[in-house]
């Protein structure tokens, strides 16, 4: 009898109206997420003045929100690889729009930090968007695709910069925060339209409702699947050792064969699949992405915050004084969402890149080219050069964290996809915590040149990091 699996399926009905909505709801997930982080820009400024609170404290209101995210992404990861992809989707946007408005009516400052700790909880399950969508995705033009769901973030960044020049010049900033949280909250109305990652079910030993899901597709598609019956592709753990196609080292195995990886979900849970991560064969992939994630997240985040801290404190410094009140503030948004446009052209050149490149060249040119753009900020330049060298860079950071974010599940299998993907976003977000303190405070303490030098050493490391990966992925099955 003929068969197929879930990538010919996928591949013979190929990217049409059904993954196009797929697209949307998963990048509207993103712009969420996006709008939360680029909050922390403008937020902190505004707190520090109304409650009179240390630049210390302002860096960390930043980085308890990273720390939010550090937990959220090993939790909601663990959670959409054991109870379903649709699962952590909607505990994770359920978690981050309650935390999101109630923080808006926070008190004090420690009230403040906590609730935009629980935010940040749930913001950390943002990265099983981009896993749910991706597991929908055919192999052929996956790359291509992953680029432009990462324009929601980009437009996530753009429309909360132009957001805070709007509200916070007529309203205060709690409006900011509870205007932030909405678009998590548009999510839910629909969240009963969508599907399980037919991916995860052959993964749970439940053909029969991934077939049923792939129908679907079809149907919507107005295209037909491959004869035959679904058949699952054991999940070794891949050997990047080796020269030859992934695809062809696996076993094709009936519904009723599944038990060891229907075993793996319910018996094992995360120290399993921890231990997964760890073995042999994926071992040296984990390591490498886990710090190129701490890498990109410390350099991405940091350019971030970047944009609106760096002329502020030129101006702080120029005058003699730890910190003066900034008179600037239309100035100082509208170069944060000058910065928050390079986003769009970092895209378009990594879309270009890696499908010509491959993942692996695209990542580390990005970020060798993000070291030159910073390199002259070692000295003080002129506001429009500043805004002009940080735009390239977060041009470059945010290419590179993108194909990242693309390169991280292809290397991982089902079963451990979304934890492996998870826990390498929280130890990204460790980069998160730690440079709030590099950009706000070394800043704020008139110590630039320093400042500089530590994201310039950062970026090279993660450049030879994803020279070292042991494994090229364009162009291979998600197994």
């Amino acid at each position: 009898m003929e068969t197929y699996t879930t990538d010919s399926a996928l591949a013979a009905v190929g990217f049409g109206k059904f993954q196009a909505l797929i697209l949307v709801y998963a990048g509207m997930g993103w712009v969420a997420e996006s709008m939360e982080v680029m909050l922390l820009s403008f937020v902190g400024p505004l707190v520090r003045e109304e409650w009179n609170i240390s630049p210390q404290d302002e860096s960390l209101l930043s980085s308890v929100v990273f720390c939010g995210m550090l937990i959220g992404a090993c939790g909601w990861g663990f959670v959409s690889d054991k109870y379903g992809r649709r699962t952590g989707l909607l505990f994770s946007t359920l978690f981050t729009t309650g935390m999101g408005f109630i923080s808006a009516l926070s008190p004090n400052y420690l009230c403040l930090m906590a609730l935009r700790f629980l935010v940040g909880v749930g913001v950390g399950g943002g990265h099983v968007f981009s896993s749910w969508f991706l597991e929908f995705v055919p192999a052929q033009n996956r790359g291509t695709w992953m680029i432009i769901f990462s324009l929601f973030w980009t437009l996530g960044t753009v429309l909360e910069a132009s957001l805070a020049w709007v509200v916070i010049s007529v309203l205060s900033w709690r409006w900011l925060l509870a205007f932030t949280a909405l678009p998590c909250f548009l999510l839910l109305p629909f969240f009963g339209t969508t599907p399980e990652s037919p991916r995860y079910l052959c993964a749970q030993n439940k053909l029969s409702d991934a077939t049923l899901v792939l129908e679907r597709i079809a149907k919507t598609n107005q295209a037909a699947l491959p004869p035959g019956i679904l058949t699952y592709h054991r999940e070794r753990e891949v050997d990047h050792s080796a020269v030859t196609s992934e695809i062809d080292d696996l076993l094709p195995v009936r519904e009723k064969e599944c038990t060891d990886d229907d075993a793996m979900s319910s018996k094992s849970g995360s120290v399993a699949a921890l231990r997964s991560l760890l073995s042999r064969n994926l071992r040296r992939s984990t390591l490498l992405l886990w710090f190129a994630f701490y890498a990109n997240s410390f350099a991405y985040y940091g350019l971030v915050l970047l944009s609106s801290q760096l002329s502020d404190a030129n101006r702080s410094c120029a005058s003699g004084l730890r910190y003066v009140k900034s008179e600037q503030d239309a100035s100082l948004y509208k170069d944060t969402f000058i910065t928050s446009l390079a986003e769009i052209p970092g895209l378009l050149v990594s879309a270009v890149l890696v499908e010509w490149l491959g993942r692996k060249a695209t990542m580390w040119c990005l970020l060798f080219t993000c070291c030159g753009f910073l390199g002259p900020l070692v000295l003080h330049q002129s506001e429009l050069w500043t805004t002009g060298l940080i735009f390239g860079a977060r041009a470059c950071a945010m290419g590179s964290y993108t194909v990242l974010c693309l390169y991280a599940p292809e290397v991982y299998p089902t079963s451990v996809r979304s934890t492996g993907v998870g826990i390498a976003n929280a130890i990204g977000r460790i980069g998160g915590v730690v440079c709030p303190l590099v950009a706000v405070g070394m800043l704020r303490s008139c110590l630039q040149m320093e400042a500089i030098v530590v994201f310039e050493v950062v970026l090279c490391l993660a450049a030879v990091a994803c020279m070292l990966f042991p494994v090229e992925t364009k162009g291979r099955d998600m197994n």
